[in-house]
């Protein structure tokens, strides 16, 4: 099982780049970039809330779970 990150999906939908989210939720783009590539962890629901609420989205529209074959 799996959960899989579709926040490149988001951020092209807004046509906003990496950097202007990152810049804007007070973060460097290093860390951005773990989340975006699906190799984070976690997530803190702050960090979660705050990407939805600069994106105007719900988690779903940023996460997806798939369940492996």
């Amino acid at each position: 099982m799996s959960i899989i990150i579709n926040l490149d999906i988001m951020l092209a939908t807004r046509k906003m780049r990496s950097n202007e989210l990152a810049e804007r939720m007070g973060i460097n783009t290093a860390n951005l970039s773990i989340l975006k590539t699906g190799k984070a962890k976690a997530i803190r629901f702050s960090t979660l809330e705050l990407i939805c609420e600069i994106l105007e989205c719900q988690p779903g529209d940023i996460m997806e779970f798939v369940k492996d074959e």
